[in-house]
Parts: C-alpha cells; structure tokens; sequence
C-alpha cells in the first residue's frame, strides 16, 4: 500500500502548496484531492496509528473540547495527530493524516484526534473504525442543512450500533444519553451544581421529550439549553448517572470558570482561562474522553488549565486604532477585542449569559452572515435571547451579509435605536466600532456567526493584529 500510496500523497501535497501559495488554508484541499487519488486514504492513514484514533463530534464546542483533549493528551506525552484548524469534514481529516504520513508507512504520531462534523461523522468512523467517540450535544443548528435533531441522533444511532468503540456521551443531553442505553460500558459526564439552574426552559430548548413514550420529561434542573437534569414521569426513563461531573462551578464573566473535577480516579480543582457553562461542559467532555483512556488525573488538570482559547471561541485580540496620532514617539491607542462565536440559539445564549455577568454597558460589533457554512436561514436569531443583554448595550454595531435583520432583532429585543448602527462592510463596521470608545478599558464584543468569525479573523491578520489560524 505505501508504494502505490506515496506517489498520491506526493500529488496532494503539492495541491496544499499550491493553495497555500495563493493564500489559502489549504485545511481541506489537500485532503479531498487525496481521496479522490485514493478513496480508502483516510482508513489506510489512519491503520498506520499504533494507538488509533479518536473522534469528537457535537452541534456546539467541537473545536474547544478537542483542543482541551489535545493538551491533556499532550502533558500525558502522547504523539497527536489532529485537525487542529477545526477543518472536519473528511477532507479536513484527510488532510491532518496526509500532514503527518511519512515515507514507507510511516506516520508522524501515534494517536489520531479528530473533531467531526456532525453529518460526517458516520463516514469518517467507518474508515478509521476509532477505539473511542465523544459526542458532546445536540442543538438545533443549520435546519437547512441538518434537517431536525432527530436525523442525526438516528445516523449516530446508526454509528454506534457497529460497535468497537468507547462512547464518551453528555448523560445532561437527553438526546445524547439515549444513544448510550444499549451500550452498558458507555461513560456519561455531566454537571452536578444547581446553583447554576435557570428559572426556566429557555425557548431555544430543543429536546424536551422522552425519545422511549413520547411524554414530556420533568426537568429537575435546567442547566444550558435543554441540558439538564431530567426524567420521564410516564415511563421512568431518567438521566444516566455521570462518571465524571463537575461541582461547585464559578463563572467569571468573559474571562475564567472554576469548578471542582470529580472522576472515577479522584477529584481535583480545575481553572479554566476559558467563560461561560459551556467551556465547563467542554472541559467535562475532554476530562471524560481522557478518562476512557486512562490518563492520569493530573495530566488531565494540567491539560485542561493550559488550554487556550481556540481561534474565534472567546479569543482575545489587541487592536491598534488610527486617527488619534500623537507623534511618532507616542504609542498608538489600543483596544481590546474579545471574539465569541455564535451561530445558534443555544450558543448565542450562553455567550450572552456570560457577558451579561460583566459590569457596566458594553460595546458589541454583531456580524450576521447566511453563507452555507452558516445557514441560509437566520430566522434563528429570533429564538436567541437578546433582551438579556438589551439594557447594557452602549453601542451596536451590526455587519454581515444580514446586517439590517441583525439589527432589526436587537431593535425589538430592546436596544435603543439611536445606539444601532448599520455597516455592512466589516472592515468599516469593525474599525468604527473600535474606535468610538469613551472608556479605554472598555473592550469590544464582537458576535459573529462562523464564516463572519472567518472573515474577522482574514481582516485581524491583514492589519497584523492576530497570526493565521491555519499555521
């Protein structure tokens, strides 16, 4: 195989050069030339593996849960291979195992880490046949794309049926936790802190029935979304027991979480330079998925307190505004950007659940895009929680191909319109949003969808303020 495969990976190889050249990623490419050289590639990549792979899919978190994983496994002294630029489709997993293959059936590592989309990740479990899959949540994302929640737990129900492989699920996702009832070996995660409860089902609730009778569950509590504590009146189904959970969680605003780890080979404290709920659940998921493969808690907590910021998810970028010269021996003024992806009901209301815990108005540049990585339909904005945020807005900045929409939410969630701005172009929308500040200190929030993050961050690297997300 690697004789009639080498010339092939040659081939490939020299198609991501040429895409790097002329300024692309060259994070799928690669990948979808050498399947269509070789079609089993990725399985024959993968066979090369000695410790085999892992696969981490959900709606919300795919990218920060297995960067989480990637530096535990890494303090552990495992060897990755791992589609760290987020690119997971199958192209984007050919292309990670096509970066490491080395001559003679080599391969630069020894364990395959891969984030998968959701639609791809049957496809991608059936060639690399993986020795465990973490799936984290399921949210209502790209209906035109994804169709109902329900299609794709059945092709994950499909998936896990194969068998051969540890499952890693979230037992707070009610949608999730079924797919592990037939597996008795499955490890469930979950939070245990009710001091984290909402008062209510937030409307963006998706899975809210019993997938065994049909009744409504009785939530006991209701932590994010529709995750939660949960069961069934009518027929007893209840949520799984969680191996590893977290407690006494913390939240400090944009910057931090706190909470204490529990799992099977003890607890510990862990710290978090990541917000929100959702990064505890996506540290939760990594801690679990390193448990099934019995990595020591230590190196789990080391892992998990170094993660950063993946690229868009809560990043931290420094502007430099212009116009305000002072001479070429004063600095010029600069400004904090804090990026928070958002392109769902359930994501956007976490992240405005932990701006909402910063004090004082705030300044927010929202980018609205409805390219097909998105979703045509943005008619999810309106299940999003604004009004949480309505009365702390100083300016609104709104962008993206569906600026006025944008901005039309934000009117009726109650913004004042007089602090509502409208400038499609982002490059304008973004410099005039940075540069309208009163208080230095204050950063810039910026809310964009996911080929808006996309574009954000092209523009941060033309103007040198943040490096390539593809190196």
């Amino acid at each position: 195989m690697a004789d009639t495969l080498a010339p092939k990976l040659a081939l490939a190889r020299a198609v991501g050069a040429l895409s790097r050249m002329r300024g692309g990623g060259a994070t799928s490419v690669p990948g979808k030339v050498l399947m269509r050289l070789q079609p089993d590639a990725i399985g024959a990549l993968g066979a090369r593996l000695t410790r085999g792979s892992l696969l981490v899919s959900a709606t919300n978190g795919k990218t920060t849960t297995t960067t989480m994983a990637a530096g535990i496994f890494e303090r552990a002294g495992l060897e990755l291979v791992h589609n760290q630029a987020g690119a997971n489709m199958a192209g984007g997993v050919a292309t990670a195992l096509l970066s490491a293959a080395r001559p003679h059936g080599g391969i630069a590592g020894e364990l395959g880490l891969f984030e998968v989309d959701e639609l791809w990740l049957a496809a991608v479990a059936e060639e690399l046949r993986p020795r465990a899959i973490l799936l984290g949540n399921l949210f209502r994302d790209q209906l035109d794309r994804y169709g109902e929640l329900e299609t794709i737990a059945e092709s994950w129900q499909r998936v896990l049926s194969a068998g051969g492989s540890q499952l890693v699920l979230n037992a707070d996702d009610p949608l999730i936790a079924d797919l592990g009832r037939d597996h008795p070996d499955a490890l469930y995660f979950g939070v245990q802190d009710d001091s984290l409860a909402l008062a209510g089902m937030a409307h963006a609730a998706d899975a809210k029935h019993c997938r065994n009778c049909g009744a409504p569950y009785v939530f006991d509590a209701i932590y994010m979304g529709h995750l939660g504590r949960y069961h069934c009146a009518r027929c007893g189904q209840r949520r799984p027991t969680p191996a590893v959970t977290a407690t006494d969680v913390t939240l400090a605003g944009v910057r931090a979480a706190r909470f204490t780890l529990h799992t099977p080979a003890g607890q510990a404290e862990v710290e978090l330079a990541l917000p929100g709920l959702y990064n505890v659940y996506n540290a939760l998921a990594a801690a679990a998925l390193a448990c099934a493969m019995e990595v020591p808690l230590q190196s789990i907590v080391e892992g998990l307190a170094h993660t950063r910021a993946a690229f868009g998810r809560a990043e931290s970028v420094t502007l430099t505004l212009g116009g305000s010269g002072g001479g070429a021996h004063v600095p010029a003024p600069r400004r904090e950007l804090r990026i928070m992806l958002v392109k769902n009901p359930a994501g956007a209301n976490e992240v405005l659940r932990t701006l909402a815990l910063e004090p004082g108005e705030h300044d927010v540049l929202g980018v609205l895009n409805d390219n097909i990585a998105d979703g045509r339909d943005v008619s999810w904005i309106w299940d999003a929680d604004f009004e949480l945020l309505a009365g702390r807005i100083r300016r609104l900045t709104c962008s993206g191909t569906r600026a006025p929409e944008l901005a039309l939410r934000l009117k009726y969630a109650g913004v004042d319109p007089a602090r509502i701005e409208v400038e499609p172009d982002l490059a304008s929308a973004l410099r005039g949003a940075a540069e309208d500040r009163p208080d230095a200190d204050a950063p810039l929030y910026a809310l964009p969808t996911y080929t808006a993050m996309l574009a954000l961050r092209e523009l941060l690297v033309a103007r040198g303020e943040a490096s390539s997300a593809w190196r």
